[in-house]
């Protein structure tokens, strides 16, 4: 029977020759991850268990990435329960401040996780490693902590529904503008428990730090997982830094889709998701005169080298709005020096910008960037949901790194042709 690529991954790892959409299996998962809101909720449960050890202290990682550098005394004492769970049990994988990044920008950079794999994490955004061709999806902390204990979870096979785009990027346009375009066009529950396969000519022309962020994002359409097929690009990214045999797995042409969506990517604008949900997005063209108080750029989703060198593009010789705060997270440890070495900082710095340690703090108004009343920020994090990022009454505006690189030089939402 003909299979889609997250049918193939699931069957491989249920130990079945096929699986169908619906069916609930049981599943090998080759890594599991926590961060330090949800990995001390995951280490509770897995005491009450009662096992000795781990199934494998190399395929468990956390990383203590949402309130760190600690915030306060409640998120150091999350902080050092990952810390004493991670000692105890001999973690190859738990990742210190100063040596750790934001997670989603970790695992795929550390080649802890590749092709072909299977992983779950107590985090919404697990979903971005699809686009190195693995199963990825998030889960609950108790599910987490029996995959801890077990090295296995169980799962129901998802529809899949395939977004075609064809064509040629325009120039400032990337993935973020593309999966911000589809969810715009389905809406935010448009693809609940599904799988989102993205494919086509615009796709296979995408960067990899591109596919991370499309697949990054797919759970804000409820999908189940984002998943790309690998190809030349994806062996060019794990080739030397995987450090687990992968295995790279397509779609059969006579797959089974739920539906397919086809778009013409040549015409797709950058795009700005306005408050309160991430389907509402249309070209920043349309954006109006919205003037901000604050710019993110960073986070799981845009806080990689080509996001941060396209802002730096635009920012070079360039003063940031008197009445505007720009904050830049580097996504790694690793980034955060190829960005230092390449004077991107110095560009950031000198342009009024402000540059802070990898962390999520912002994202989910944790810290290091909260909105106070009636504040606006345009960011190129992933949800913009209310209080997402502070107060209630502000509001959290999405786009591509360009886009709040622009945003921040004239103190409202504006694309970079108004700069360039």
């Amino acid at each position: 029977m003909p299979m889609t690529i997250t049918e193939k991954i699931l069957a491989a790892h249920a130990g079945k020759e096929q699986v169908t959409p619906g069916e609930l299996i049981n599943a090998r998962v080759d890594f599991v991850l926590a961060n330090d809101i949800t990995a001390p909720v995951a280490i509770k449960e897995f005491e009450k268990i009662g096992v000795k050890d781990v199934f494998d202290r190399e395929r468990i990682t956390l990383v203590p990435d949402h309130f760190t550098p600690n915030k306060d005394i409640k998120s150091a004492e999350q902080a050092m329960l990952l810390k004493q769970f991670s000692r105890k049990h001999d973690l190859v994988n738990y990742f210190e401040v100063g040596r750790m990044g934001i997670e989603h920008c970790l695992l795929p950079e550390q080649g802890l996780v590749g092709p072909g794999d299977l992983i779950i994490g107590a985090d919404s955004h697990t979903c971005t490693y699809g686009a190195l061709g693995a199963f990825s999806t998030g889960v609950g902390s108790t599910d987490l902590a029996a995959a801890m204990a077990l090295g296995e979870t169980w799962l129901k096979v998802p529809e899949t529904i395939k977004f075609e785009f064809a064509g040629k990027l325009k120039p400032w346009v990337g993935g973020k503008d593309l999966i911000l375009h589809a969810i715009g066009d389905i809406g935010v529950d448009g693809a609940l428990y599904q799988a989102m396969e993205f494919t086509g000519e615009a796709i296979e022309n995408l960067s990899m730090d591109g596919r991370l962020t499309m697949c990054n994002m797919a759970i804000e359409a409820g999908g189940k997982n984002g998943i790309i097929a690998p190809d030349e690009i994806t062996r060019a990214y794990v080739e030397g830094r995987c450090k687990r045999p992968y295995q790279f797995y397509q779609s059969d042409p006579d797959a089974k889709y739920e539906k397919i969506y086809h778009y013409d990517a040549s015409l797709i604008e950058p795009q700005v998701a306005f408050p309160h949900l991430p389907e509402n997005s249309r070209p920043v063209s349309e954006a109006g005169n919205v003037e901000i108080d604050q710019v993110v750029i960073g986070s799981c989703t845009n806080g990689r080298m080509e996001d941060l060198r396209e802002a730096a593009r635009l920012l070079k010789g360039k003063k940031v709005h008197k009445n505007v705060r720009l904050i830049i997270f580097p996504g790694t440890q690793e980034i955060y020096l190829q960005a230092m070495r390449e004077g991107l900082f110095e560009i950031f710095v000198e342009a009024g910008g402000a540059v802070s340690t990898p962390t999520c703090g912002p994202c989910l108004g944790g810290h290091m960037g909260i909105l106070a009343k009636g504040e606006r920020a345009i960011a190129t994090t992933n949800r913009n949901f209310v209080g997402r990022m502070g107060d209630p009454e502000s509001e959290v505006y999405l786009a591509n790194p360009a886009v709040a690189a622009t945003s921040a030089i004239l103190g409202r939402i504006a694309g970079p042709g108004e700069v360039e």
